[in-house]
C-alpha cells in the first residue's frame, strides 16, 4: 500500500534532473515491489527464447510456456525446426491460435538462422532486427535476457505505464525506446523493462488500473485513473502475469 498517495506535478513542468531523479525512484520501488521480476517466458537457450518470443505474439506467456516441451523435444534447434514437417509444426503451436502465420515465421527464421548464422542465434541487434519477424521488442528480449546485453523492451505494458509516468509522450516504441532508455543508466535496461511489465500486468491495467493499491502513486501523475479506494483497488491486483 503506498502511503500519501498524492498525484505527481505535471510531468510538463518537470526539470529534466526532476524527471530522471522521479523515474529512477519509480523503477527502485517497482523493483523492491516485484523482486522476482523476470522474463516469464520459459527457455532453455537463445534459440528457445527467439522461438517463444515470437510465439507470444496474441496469446499469453503461459500457453506458450504449455506448448513449449513438446515443441522444443521434436525440433530442438534450429536447423530441426528448419526442416520440419510444416503440418506437424502447426499441429504442434495450434493452441497458440494463428498457426499457419506463426508456423510459416518459424520455418522462416529457422531457415535464416541456419543460412546466415550457422543455425546460432546472434547475440548483436543489428543482425537481430534483420530475421524474418524479428522485430526490436523481440530482439531485446533475446539480448537482454539470454545473452546479458541490457535492452528495453518496449511492449503494450511498457508503453501504457511509460506515458502514465509522464516519462515519454512518444506512442512510437523505438522513439519511446529511447526516450527511457536516456532517464536510465544502460545497466538497468532489462531489469527495468521486467519491473515496468509486471506492474502493467498486475496492477497498472489497461482499463482500470489498481491506483489505490500502487506502490508509486506518490510519483505518477496519472494517479486517479482507476479507483482510488484501497478495498476497490486492492480487488484489482493480480498476483500473477495473465493466463
Amino acid at each position: 500500500m503506498p502511503a500519501d498517495p498524492i498525484p505527481a506535478e505535471d510531468p510538463t513542468a518537470e526539470s529534466p534532473t526532476a524527471l530522471v531523479r522521479r523515474a529512477r525512484k519509480i523503477n527502485r520501488v517497482l523493483a523492491e515491489t516485484y523482486p522476482d521480476a523476470r522474463c516469464e517466458l520459459d527457455f532453455d537457450d537463445p534459440f528457445q527464447l527467439l522461438v517463444v518470443t515470437v510465439l507470444s505474439a496474441q496469446t499469453t506467456d503461459r500457453r506458450v510456456n504449455a506448448a513449449r516441451p513438446a515443441l522444443f523435444a521434436a525440433y530442438p534447434d534450429a536447423r530441426a525446426m528448419a526442416a520440419a514437417d510444416r503440418a506437424h509444426l502447426e499441429q504442434l503451436v495450434g493452441p497458440l491460435g494463428f498457426f499457419r502465420a506463426k508456423t510459416e515465421a518459424l520455418l522462416k527464421l529457422s531457415a535464416a538462422l541456419v543460412a546466415d548464422h550457422g543455425g546460432e542465434v546472434p547475440p548483436r541487434l543489428d543482425d537481430l532486427v534483420k530475421l524474418p519477424g524479428v522485430g526490436r521488442k523481440t530482439a531485446n528480449v533475446v539480448l537482454g535476457n539470454a545473452f546479458g546485453v541490457p535492452g528495453i523492451t518496449v511492449d503494450t505494458h511498457f508503453g501504457r505505464l511509460v506515458r502514465r509516468f509522464g516519462w515519454t509522450e512518444e506512442t512510437d516504441p523505438v522513439k519511446a525506446e529511447h526516450a527511457v532508455g536516456a532517464l536510465f543508466p544502460k545497466r538497468d535496461w532489462t531489469m527495468l523493462s521486467h519491473h515496468v511489465i509486471w506492474h502493467g500486468r498486475r496492477r497498472c491495467h489497461a482499463k482500470k488500473p489498481a491506483c489505490g493499491a500502487c506502490p508509486v502513486a506518490r510519483w505518477c501523475p496519472s494517479y486517479g485513473t482507476g479507483p482510488t479506494d484501497p478495498e476497490e483497488a486492492a480487488a484489482l491486483v493480480k498476483t500473477q502475469g495473465p493466463a
